[in-house]
């Protein structure tokens, strides 16, 4: 008699629970189904193998993304017994195309049992597979829109559809999945931009807040246009002409809004905090510098910059 371990798993006859077993093997160290052996080791066979053989193997293609077939081996044992000989797959996670990216349709081995990924183990995989880059990596959510995206581009003229979207990097390369780029730019995407304003310098007094959600196209012009109404104009008279004067130059508010937005480190699921009272307004978006800079090398690089342009100023002066 047999028994099933982490590495081998045995079924009476053909169920749809056997591509959940492929998965939980490709997405873990491998291992074996048996269809045609049941769960005490013994061996019923299967009533027409040849036919069982072909909605197996057509059902794994079709069922399981991406693509596992090439980590599957099928053979037929005894002219009873489907073989599936699983391997570790290199483009994890993989998961039921009917279910997604999420635990009721990841699967991964846990003692002699296939069990539904956690979230984290989800995330752990795409990275391993997918690399550090996280706009490269596959989005957990592939139900997605792009009404606001198409918008924004068409405003600008740039071509938007999907036969752009593995240039764009939406999708990845190598298959038609999209990615965390696509999620942060879809009507769907959870990020979101708070804006506080305060009556006093110490951000105590509270005066009104907002939060800005939907692609991040959307939360740009919407926020945008609330920090305008915040930015206040002051009028001043030059003879008869009347001068009036912003708080903030347009064109600096959208810099620090663009900057806030674009170079924020979307892997964390915090928001943009935008902070507003009369002295100044303060943009907190998550993140750190890149890899092997440093706050001292950014000093350094401002000293040298306003050393240049004294020399320069001097030698033309001079000049």
């Amino acid at each position: 008699m047999n028994f099933e371990t982490e590495n081998i798993e045995f079924k009476a006859q053909f169920t749809e629970e056997i591509y959940k077993e492929v998965i939980a093997f490709a997405n873990t160290d491998g291992g074996v189904v048996f269809v045609g052996i049941d769960n005490n080791g013994n061996a019923v066979g299967l009533a027409d193998v040849d036919q069982e053989y072909t909605r197996i193997t057509n059902g794994i293609r079709d069922a399981i993304v991406p693509d596992v077939t090439m980590f599957v081996r099928f053979s037929i044992q005894d002219n009873r017994v489907v073989r599936i000989a699983v391997s570790e797959g290199s483009n994890k996670p993989y998961y039921l195309k009917g279910k997604g990216l999420k635990p009721n349709g990841v699967y991964v081995r846990q003692g002699t049992s296939s069990v539904p990924a956690s979230p984290e183990q989800i995330r752990q995989m795409i990275k391993e597979s997918d690399g550090d880059a996280f706009e490269e990596m596959r989005s957990m959510e592939q139900d997605l829109s792009f009404e606001a995206a198409a918008n924004a581009f068409e405003k600008y003229g740039v071509p938007f559809g999907k036969e752009k979207y593995r240039a764009l990097g939406i999708t990845q390369k190598n298959d038609e999945l999209f990615t965390n780029l696509a999620l942060i730019i879809s009507d769907q995407c959870a990020h979101t931009t708070k804006v506080a304003v305060f009556g006093d310098d110490s951000n105590t007094t509270f005066k009104d807040n907002k939060e800005f959600g939907g692609s991040i196209f959307v939360q740009l012009e919407d926020t945008f246009d609330y920090l305008m109404l915040c930015n206040r104009t002051k009028a001043s008279f030059k003879g008869l002409e009347r001068i009036e004067k912003q708080d903030y130059p347009e064109e600096a508010l959208r810099e620090a809004l663009l900057n806030a937005i674009v170079h924020r480190d979307y892997s964390y699921s915090g928001s943009i905090i935008i902070n507003v009272n009369d002295e100044r307004i303060e943009f907190i978006s998550i993140g750190g510098l890149l890899p092997g800079l440093s706050t001292d090398d950014i000093r350094i690089s401002a000293f040298l910059s306003r050393g240049i342009r004294s020399w320069r100023r001097s030698f033309i002066v001079c000049a």
